[in-house]
């Protein structure tokens, strides 16, 4: 079941935060491994928890009705 306003989803905070999370990934695997191994695994790993926070935190902030 979805929430009552879903088409209004990509306006999310938290959807937005998310989408840039897959988009990161999907961006990180097309690179070449020579580009990869320059990136230390700590920013991954950073850049990952603050996205997710930011999800988190776009969850939970009231951003309106959207209407």
């Amino acid at each position: 079941m979805l929430v009552a306003n879903a088409n209004r989803a990509w306006r999310w905070f938290s959807v937005q935060a998310f989408a840039v999370q897959g988009a990161a990934g999907a961006t990180w695997l097309a690179l070449p491994p020579d580009i990869r191994s320059a990136v230390p695994e700590t920013w991954l790993a950073g850049a990952a928890v603050v996205l997710s926070v930011l999800g988190i935190i776009g969850r939970v902030v009231d951003q309106g009705s959207g209407k």
